[in-house]
């Protein structure tokens, strides 16, 4: 790539961001999700770091404001209304000052924290903005063992798949069986009125996501009864995965900051988090596989979440394993790394969480196998990614078989990781 194509992405990218920019957050894209969203705003602060560092604070905190007093983050922020998506906020209907839903989604904060304290040219400001962030993300991390680990193994459940942000995944195929569709209300979707039908979940699926939204609320949004009153627990190692690591990286800043009680408690928290996390692994996939907490038994479905395990700090044998499953991917595919095994009959290539590439998956992959040793594969990796961008642009994820841009368009976080993509490869 010469030094104007790196100049023109770098620019584009930064042109998508700011497109999505609403002042205080960002939406990942126009029409198809119109407010602020959890871990996209995480990631999304990364990228604007490059070019407005105080923009990039103020996206992680606009997030923390908006926390429950129990600790959880929402996975939405209803900032303004907007009726071009749903479930809205008469749907959740959580009762909050400005609206949110009632579910969080993965808690990449911790790691977002880290990169732009350590990144920062205003370090007075950068700790003293950390130094207000810390106790936020670390009541985060409190609530998710408090209310998603009863048993205090070390390991959070997930109680409804948007919270594990793979909306669709064929990890959940089974245990999603066991969530009802009777008695819910009448509904319309706004998400296929922007992408693709044969893109999204389907409707059955959906009807299943509802299901589980009205139950809960039922339950007034009480997260101390909704662990044991959902029909859908499930122990997501890419999830888990990323709470250790945000654990981690969170330890790292408060230690930086002399905080040491709270660096110590968080590190050893990740550290039991980690040894908790090889219960998940499985030796005939090669690859940690999802729990299923209801029948105690491992999910067998090669899917990305699996893989996503590297962002955390496992062992070196284990990240060689996934290093080769992504290798073997790369045979058949011209894009890498799929959502799920394209050997598996259920992949569907166009098809959100069921086949696709994302790139913020790309992101925390390519950075765990850099840090387990596995630089080559790493760089492989953020190499493809760039490619598809060449390709087909800032899209929220793309068919691994084509590179065709699927879902919505112009896509905030998608831009974001490109500008990591693009200082990582030496090129800014």
């Amino acid at each position: 790539m010469s030094a104007s194509d790196t100049n023109r992405i770098f620019n584009l990218a930064v042109e998508v961001v700011k497109e999505n920019d609403r002042g205080t957050y960002t939406v990942p894209t126009k029409g198809l999700y119109p407010f602020q969203w959890n871990w996209d705003s995480c990631l999304t602060a990364i990228g604007q770091a490059y070019f407005d560092e105080d923009r990039a604070w103020t996206e992680m905190e606009t997030l923390f404001e908006h926390q429950w007093p129990d600790g959880m983050v929402p996975h939405i922020i209803f900032h303004v209304y907007d009726d071009g998506y749903f479930p809205g906020p008469d749907v959740w209907n959580t009762n909050r000052p400005t609206p949110t839903s009632g579910i969080t989604q993965p808690p990449v904060a911790g790691f977002a924290l880290r990169r732009l304290f350590e990144r920062s040219k205003d370090r007075a400001a950068a700790e003293r903005r950390a130094r207000a962030l810390l106790p936020k993300i670390e009541k985060w991390s409190d609530w998710f063992y408090a209310n998603r680990d009863p048993k205090g193994e070390g390991l959070v459940a997930i109680l409804h798949p948007w919270e594990a942000g793979r909306d669709n995944s064929i990890d959940w195929d089974e245990a999603f069986e066991r969530v009802p569709t009777d008695g819910i209300a009448p509904y319309t979707r706004r998400d296929t009125q922007h992408a693709d039908p044969s893109h999204r979940p389907t409707k059955e699926q959906y009807d299943r996501y509802l299901w589980l939204v009205e139950h809960f609320r039922d339950l007034n949004w009480d997260n101390s009864k909704l662990h044991d009153a959902s029909p859908f627990q499930v122990v997501d190692p890419g999830f888990n995965a990323i709470l250790i690591r945000s654990g981690a990286d969170l330890a790292a800043v408060a230690e930086a900051l002399g905080e040491t009680e709270m660096a110590a408690r968080n590190r050893a928290r990740a550290e039991k988090s980690l040894a908790a996390l090889e219960r998940l692994w499985s030796d005939e996939y090669g690859q940690y596989l999802c729990l299923d907490r209801t029948t105690g038994e491992l999910v067998k479905s090669a899917s990305i979440g699996g893989l996503m395990a590297v962002f955390a700090a496992i062992p070196a044998e284990r990240a060689a394993s996934i290093a080769k499953i992504i290798t073997r991917q790369a045979e058949t595919l011209r894009y890498i790394v799929a959502s799920h095994d394209p050997a598996d009959p259920r992949f569907e290539g166009k098809r959100y969480w069921r086949g696709p590439v994302w790139l913020i998956v790309n992101y925390m992959i390519q950075d765990g196998l850099r840090a387990a040793g596995q630089t080559d594969l790493a760089d492989r990796v953020l190499q493809n990614s760039l490619e598809l961008i060449e390709q087909s642009g800032f899209a929220e994820y793309y068919d691994p078989q084509t590179g065709e841009p699927c879902g919505g368009g112009r896509f905030t976080w998608t831009a974001a990781m490109v500008l990591e993509f693009l200082a990582l490869s030496g090129r800014l």
